[in-house]
């Protein structure tokens, strides 16, 4: 497939620029597979899916092994340079054919109408304009396309909900790569005009102490058809 910079604008080649970050996150995500239960979450989180999926934001591209042999291509979207030189590596192992992609969720490189998927992993939290990416991923879908997603947010009693908002003020975005506390991807999905399907709240890690990382979200939306766009 051929991509081409998308009507709302060419991006750089590298719009998102967290080095330290990602090698963290690329350590720590890893050892989350089996000491959190995320490689499980994951095999939830795309089963049964067929058809060209978009993934947003792949990250080292741990998706990528967990993809039903029904979905023909994966188009992923990474736009920090370590993370998506790992991803091109998890690529290469993949059992579905994987392209690798440089570009930000606000602006995707791909044709209007020409994905039958998209999977949102631990994304939204830390992109920087949540309602335009959303808006992007609405642009990509075919009528009816659906969308997986695995996200955190906000969540807990009112002395979590303001240590959240706090952070998010503060120190947390800067040193989590840009990642926010407080946001509520259920209700952003819905406000994009997506049709929210069957989701279920979780905590992560589900079995240790709640931290402000901890309120999870897991579940499935959907572009309304034509009729209803």
């Amino acid at each position: 497939m051929a991509l081409r910079s998308a009507g709302s604008g060419k991006v750089s080649r590298d719009p998102v620029h967290h080095p330290l970050f990602a090698r963290c996150y690329a350590r720590a995500s890893v050892a989350a597979e089996t000491r959190m239960g995320m490689a499980g979450v994951r095999e939830r989180l795309l089963a049964g899916l067929s058809g060209r999926v978009i993934e947003i934001g792949a990250g080292n591209g741990l998706n990528f092994a967990h993809y039903p042999g029904a979905v023909c291509e994966v188009v992923a979207i990474e736009p920090e340079r370590r993370l998506r030189q790992l991803a091109v590596e998890a690529a290469l192992r993949s059992e579905v054919p994987v392209d690798v992609v440089p570009g930000a969720a606000e602006a995707l490189p791909v044709k209007s109408e020409a994905f039958d998927a998209a999977v949102f992993s631990l994304v939204l939290c830390s992109v920087r304009d949540v309602s335009r990416a959303l808006g992007e991923v609405r642009r990509v879908l075919r009528p009816g396309g659906a969308v997986r997603f695995f996200e955190h947010g906000v969540g807990g009693g009112p002395a979590m909900r303001f240590t959240q908002r706090a952070l998010d003020r503060t120190l947390w975005p800067p040193l989590a790569g840009g990642c926010h506390l407080a946001r509520d991807p259920v209700a952003a999905l819905r406000a994009a005009g997506f049709e929210l399907g069957p989701y279920r709240r979780m905590s992560m890690p589900e079995q240790g102490p709640t931290l402000p990382t901890s309120f999870c979200v897991l579940g499935t939306a959907w572009r309304p058809p034509l009729s209803g766009d």
